[in-house]
């Protein structure tokens, strides 16, 4: 299906627009400015409308480009501000700083936490962990205790409360606030999860977590046109 029917723009400015938003502190205003000055002229609007449709196909599609993480998993959640109330963005990455998986959610509890650990396990770049390192929050021993006895993870897999051992989690965290700070608070939660898997694929990206010699693309820009079929 042609992702841009019907778009009064041409594709490659809709991606551009997309990716300066969430890859760099930008506003939508600041960038209707950097259009203008390339002789296109769009409304705020709008561009938030391409960042909610297409922030979450972008993350749909690096999927199967991404590379393996290690299996060691270091797991922790940072705060998001949805409609004036703060919601919980749960995150891992691996020993080497790679991105495991995120997750959106309204609650931090055994179910939330079990959900996002399912979410990881499912995607095929992440490997069964053999060790995973936490936080002191009491929802995660239950949660993988249940995973374990679902026979989700093995049941040798060691759990580690340690909050010193979370630095590197907690060191990435820190580019997607860089990201979300200045967007002072989203509006709804659902466009709060798209842009958020918009700024996780770009995130993702700027690791170098994308097999880009697997494709035609000898940089981002040309590597995102590519996952919507805009370049050979």
């Amino acid at each position: 299906m042609n992702e841009f029917k019907w778009k009064h723009f041409e594709s490659h400015i809709i991606l551009m627009a997309v990716r300066w938003y969430l890859r760099y502190s930008l506003s939508y205003r600041d960038i209707v400015e950097l259009l203008k000055e390339r002789g296109v002229q769009v409304s705020h609007t709008t561009i938030m409308r391409w960042v909610h449709q297409y922030g979450p196909e972008l993350d749909k599609r690096i999927r199967r480009f991404l590379k393996p993480t290690t299996d060691s998993y270091r797991v922790d959640e940072t705060y998001i501000k949805v409609k004036g109330e703060w919601k919980y963005l749960y995150r891992a990455v691996d020993s080497t700083g790679q991105t495991i998986d995120f997750m959106l959610s309204a609650n931090r509890d055994i179910i939330a936490a079990k959900r996002f650990f399912k979410k990881a396990l499912s995607s095929p770049h992440n490997q069964s962990p053999r060790v995973i390192t936490v936080d002191k929050n009491p929802a995660y021993p239950p949660a993988l205790q249940q995973l374990k006895d679902e026979t989700k993870i093995p049941q040798e897999t060691l759990i580690r409360q340690t909050k010193y051992l979370n630095n590197i989690i907690e060191q990435d965290h820190r580019f997607i606030k860089k990201i979300t700070n200045p967007m002072l608070g989203f509006k709804s939660f659902q466009t709060a999860e798209s842009t958020l898997k918009g700024i996780e694929a770009l995130h993702m990206l700027r690791k170098g977590q994308v097999e880009l010699q697997n494709s035609p693309a000898l940089n981002v820009a040309g590597f995102i046109d590519h996952l919507f079929g805009l370049s050979a």
